[in-house]
């Protein structure tokens, strides 16, 4: 089936009678990218399912008011960090707990949830990546998981793209470190 382009998308949204059939084809074009993003930033699935209903309502609700000076894919994408950063946030602050906690809390979830299936490296891998600092995590998630181009991922957070290459260097070193120390238990 072909890939219906972002600009029909948002011409049939414009028009009354077809905003509902639009929206539709959004959600298939975005829905499992946007789920994987968030997912990676939350680990946990049920946190997941939530925010990415949260995102969709208010993609809904703005999508008339996008402006297209951005791509829509990228303005999806910095709705939901937005709304991931204020989860996590939230989250830090219900428990009072500093965010290196939080990270291992993490941690322990996604070893605990049925969802996850990885194995052993994987698991490592999502741990490290959880040592890491939140922009560091966020950047690498997007350059690494979701292949997104680092003027994309500028766009998103609004950080100049020669922060974001040395930010993502960082962290693939981090956890390159973290992954070939055999002290660490996984």
């Amino acid at each position: 089936m072909k890939q219906v382009e972002d600009s029909e998308i948002l011409a049939m949204f414009a028009v009354e009678h077809t905003r509902n059939e639009a929206f539709n084809l959004l959600l298939k074009k975005y829905q499992q990218k946007i789920y994987w993003h968030i997912r990676r930033l939350v680990l946990n699935h049920d946190d997941c399912d939530d925010l990415l209903q949260e995102v969709f309502v208010k993609v809904w609700k703005n999508l008339d008011k996008f402006r297209s000076d951005s791509q829509l894919y990228t303005w999806i994408y910095r709705i939901a960090t937005n709304e991931s950063i204020t989860f996590l946030n939230k989250q830090k602050q219900r428990n009072n707990t500093p965010l290196d906690e939080v990270s291992s809390e993490l941690a322990d979830n996604l070893v605990a949830s049925s969802y996850f299936n990885g194995d052993k490296l994987e698991l490592k891998l999502q741990k490290a990546i959880l040592t890491l600092p939140e922009k560091q995590r966020i950047v690498f998630n997007m350059k690494y998981f979701d292949d997104m181009k680092y003027e994309e991922i500028s766009e998103v957070l609004g950080t100049s793209v020669g922060a974001l290459k040395a930010s993502f260097h960082i962290a693939a070193k981090k956890i390159e470190a973290f992954i070939t120390n055999d002290e660490v238990d996984y």
